[in-house]
């Protein structure tokens, strides 16, 4: 497990993770990783659970969805389309910085 370069606590990642140690990241189960992909949420490399591994896009959206579900119980679809509407907000803002209009 290598450890990227970062500034914070939140961006101390590594590069990638097994589903094993992204349940340990995540303080879950495998059960609900396997949500997660299913969801589209999160994205594996390898051909099964077994091989699974997840990238640092990967590792920061299970966080993120971790937080979503414990903090303001929000189930398995509505995590994934939260994830995905703060993605666009977030891709939209880059764009208005381009043209100097971001608030």
């Amino acid at each position: 497990m290598k450890k990227a370069k970062s500034h914070s606590d939140e961006d101390n990642l590594v590069d990638e993770l097994t589903l094993h140690e992204l349940c340990r990241f995540c303080d879950a189960d495998e059960a609900w990783v396997v949500e997660l992909i299913q969801h589209g949420v999160v994205e594996p490399h390898g051909a099964g659970e077994a091989e699974y591994s997840f990238s640092q896009i990967s590792v920061l959206r299970a966080k993120k969805a971790r937080r979503l579900e414990r903090d303001l119980g929000i189930n398995m679809p509505g995590i994934a389309l939260a994830l995905d509407l703060l993605e666009e907000r977030d891709h939209l803002r880059r764009l208005l910085g381009r043209f100097g209009m971001a608030s």
